[in-house]
């Protein structure tokens, strides 16, 4: 499958970007969890998105690169990650998160990246070098969990 990768503040989103990014994350964290939640958090706008588009223009795979001092007071943070179901457990996932740590160090400099990761996909981040604070909660009622990410030097 032949995929494009984009990387875009919010100022540099097209509405048709942004409104396909919000049908996406809507269409998974809201419909197939059967989670309600407020989508629109306002964080978007200062925001970076990692877009990931399929061979024919669709966006099948999002997540935003959160600055520092907005989800976290000191570090980066990644977030609303999201993979359209049709082509989940092909990788592209683990190239999603690649991409946001890479872009992360490359914008934020050598900074610990902090997530707020569903208890269930901890292995997942786990295996991107990301390590639990043993931090535990539930977020809209599904389990989280606070991880860490921090670069070589």
């Amino acid at each position: 499958m032949h995929l494009e990768w984009q990387i875009k503040h919010y100022s540099e989103l097209t509405l048709n970007e942004f409104h396909d990014i919000i049908a996406l994350r809507i269409n998974v964290f809201v419909v197939e969890q059967d989670c309600p939640y407020p989508e629109l958090d306002g964080k978007d706008k200062k925001c970076y998105h990692v877009i990931c588009r399929d061979g024919k223009g669709n966006i099948v795979a999002t997540a935003r690169i959160v600055p520092p001092g907005i989800s976290y007071d000191a570090s980066p943070s990644i977030g609303r990650v999201v993979i359209d179901e049709s082509i989940r457990k092909q990788g592209i996932g683990h190239e999603l998160m690649n991409k946001c740590v890479d872009y992360s160090i490359i914008e934020f400099g050598n900074s610990t990246i902090t997530i707020s990761a569903q208890k269930h996909l901890e292995k997942y981040y786990g295996e991107h070098s990301f390590t639990s604070t043993g931090k535990e909660y539930l977020e809209d009622g599904i389990p989280h969990v606070e991880m860490v990410f921090t670069p070589k030097d």
